[in-house]
């Protein structure tokens, strides 16, 4: 895990970044006044067997390998569940990120497209035409860089499932990057893009709804933590 520090930052796009859809505004602030921790990779296979293990979750089907490939075809229902397992295994406060949280530590103090800047480059993550190494499909979980944050695979690798529940716009948003869970509860928002994807559907404030019960190769998810005094 990696504690994300307590700040504030201009969630979604600004109306004249190239590619931009409809749903990534308004833009608008969000203040984080206390941090919180994020899993540096997303969960992986190994991580999921665990809990397989446990019969606490279902067996997960891979597509190219398992151990340090993260987990795929996990719908959110799925994903929820193996939360729960790690807090009652843990004694600690698991849960999905938010979509506050997850677009403010993937943008890691920055305001580009992508963490690391305007351009798509090469070898910065795993999506369609990013990388000549894994094309088209996942790869092992820390194979890219970082951002300044410390956390690895917030662009491309799979699409990840956040708690929130869907909304067309901001327009309403919670300003204090809580998640925002009135609306259709069936439908919840997936971030971060993935190995499928083109470049620019893995730019930082990119966003989709798919239905909690939905299982693909290109959707997995990371861990959030609640940080008490």
């Amino acid at each position: 895990m990696v504690v994300i520090p307590a700040g504030r930052f201009m969630m979604g796009s600004p109306d004249h970044e190239p590619d931009r859809r409809t749903s990534e505004g308004p833009q608008h602030e969000v203040i984080f006044r206390v941090p919180f921790a994020v899993s540096r990779f997303e969960v992986t296979f190994e991580q999921w067997d665990a809990c397989v293990a446990a019969s606490a979750c279902a067996r997960a089907t891979d597509a190219w390998g398992r151990g340090a490939m993260p987990v795929v075809n996990v719908s959110w229902d799925d994903a929820r569940q193996y939360v729960s397992w790690l807090s009652q295994l843990t004694g600690r406060e698991y849960r999905l990120p938010t979509e506050a949280e997850w677009e403010y530590a993937a943008r890691a103090g920055t305001s580009s497209r992508y963490a690391w800047g305007e351009e798509p480059g090469a070898e910065n993550a795993n999506c369609a035409g990013c990388s000549d190494k894994w094309s088209l499909q996942t790869a092992p979980v820390g194979s890219f860089k970082p951002n300044a944050f410390g956390l690895n695979d917030m662009h491309g690798n799979v699409w990840e499932w956040t708690e929130d529940v869907w909304h067309d716009s901001y327009n309403g948003a919670p300003a204090d990057g809580s998640a925002w869970i009135e609306g259709d509860r069936d439908y919840r928002t997936i971030r971060g893009a993935s190995w499928h994807n083109e470049t620019e559907l893995a730019r930082a404030a990119v966003r989709f709804a798919r239905h909690r019960k939905v299982q693909f190769d290109t959707l997995g998810f990371r861990v959030a933590r609640t940080m008490r005094p």
